[in-house]
């Protein structure tokens, strides 16, 4: 059966919902987070305060005229302008909360704070720790056996240092105790051998602890000749937190680099020579599901052997973010993509597709959270266009 037609978009006006508790819990944990680590002047302190008060109990308001991708943002919000926050779509909502983030900042308008990412030091803090060390001494001592699904599944588990998630949900690093609900690897290296010597696409999703894992994956495919060339999509501008960017890349490269190895001396050689590209895309920060891809980057994915989504958001956008019947088909939410696709997602919000009906039906009765709290998750693909 084709997915509902009907299927609710989700909103964060729902009281008790996780939409909801996103504005209202953890986006003032988070600014009073962003406060606390940057010596932010008083306009750029009221601005802030202003935003949480208008994203929790205000009215949607146009983009300023000089903003510099005023008329996306006039055109992605048209027939939301003036209406309540809570009626948006949590999607969309969520993605103008960080935009009007950055403009409180400053991060656009000439001056001494233009370009500074707000939440750099907690992406460095994350990067700079004890657990990345051990992380990397366990993943330089992989055996080759078995070596590529363990990278995989490491960048899988890799999402939950969403920091983000992490602002309300604690900051417990334990392993995980709900395990893989869908195991759909075996597509993914069977689309990869089938075109040996092609191309992966990587969309990153955060930095730090999970970029790690993603680029160690990046470079083993490489190395082995798994695939021919790779690219890593990353967004343009900070965004939801822990998103990368390319100086999250660069960062990582360094620590990698300084990491027992070779990988990273490998990965700086691969993006010397062309094998492995960064990009991105204005599209990564907008408030759009993958559906409305626009046609230069539906023309960039359309050649790959596989694209791999990470994360969360990046699920939220492939599926659609609404209130799907958990056995909605993944392959009927996913099959508008313009290549093969594998999503490696930790679940963190309330969409779910592609369970059998009898792990769906145990799920909602035994675990009310298991759509949010991080301890579950899926590798699905669709290996067709």
């Amino acid at each position: 059966m084709p997915p509902t037609p009907n299927a609710p978009v989700i909103r964060c006006d729902v009281p008790g919902s996780f939409a909801r508790a996103v504005f209202h819990e953890r986006h003032p944990a988070l600014l009073r987070q962003v406060l606390a680590a940057l010596p932010y002047g008083p306009a750029q302190r009221a601005a802030l305060r202003r935003l949480l008060a208008e994203s929790t109990s205000g009215e949607l308001t146009p983009p300023d005229p000089h903003w510099p991708d005023h008329a996306r943002w006039l055109a992605w919000g048209a027939g939301m302008w003036g209406r309540p926050w809570g009626e948006a779509p949590f999607l969309w909502a969520e993605s103008w909360f960080y935009r009007r983030l950055l403009d409180a900042t400053g991060y656009f308008r000439p001056g001494a704070w233009q370009g500074v990412d707000p939440f750099a030091p907690f992406k460095s803090a994350e990067l700079a720790g004890p657990a990345v060390d051990a992380e990397l001494a366990a993943l330089a001592t992989l055996p080759e056996d078995g070596r590529a699904d363990a990278l995989l599944t490491s960048a899988l588990w890799g999402n939950r240092a969403d920091l983000s998630f992490r602002i309300t949900a604690g900051t417990d690093d334990g392993p995980t105790t709900g395990g893989l609900l869908v195991d759909d690897r075996a597509v993914l290296w069977d689309a990869l051998a089938a075109a040996a010597g092609g191309r992966v696409c990587v969309v990153a999703d955060n930095a730090g602890p999970e970029l790690l894992p993603d680029l160690l994956l990046i470079d083993h495919l490489l190395a082995h000749g798994s695939v021919g060339s790779a690219v890593l999509f990353v967004k343009p501008q900070p965004y939801f937190v822990s998103d990368a960017t390319m100086a999250d890349v660069l960062a990582t490269l360094e620590r990698l680099r300084a990491a027992p190895g070779p990988t990273g001396a490998r990965l700086r050689r691969a993006l010397a020579d062309g094998t492995l590209e960064v990009r991105t895309h204005p599209f990564f920060c907008a408030p759009l599901p993958y559906h409305d891809l626009p046609a230069d980057l539906r023309a960039e994915f359309a050649g790959a052997a596989m694209t791999i989504l990470k994360g969360d958001l990046n699920y939220r956008r492939l599926v659609g973010d609404r209130h799907w019947p958990a056995t909605t088909p993944f392959a009927d939410t996913a099959a508008h993509f313009p290549s093969p696709v594998t999503a490696l997602r930790t679940l963190k919000s309330e969409v779910a597709v592609g369970l059998p009906a009898p792990l769906a039906a145990r799920l909602d009765r035994t675990d009310p959270t298991w759509r949010t709290g991080g301890h579950h998750a899926v590798i699905q693909s669709h290996p067709t266009t």
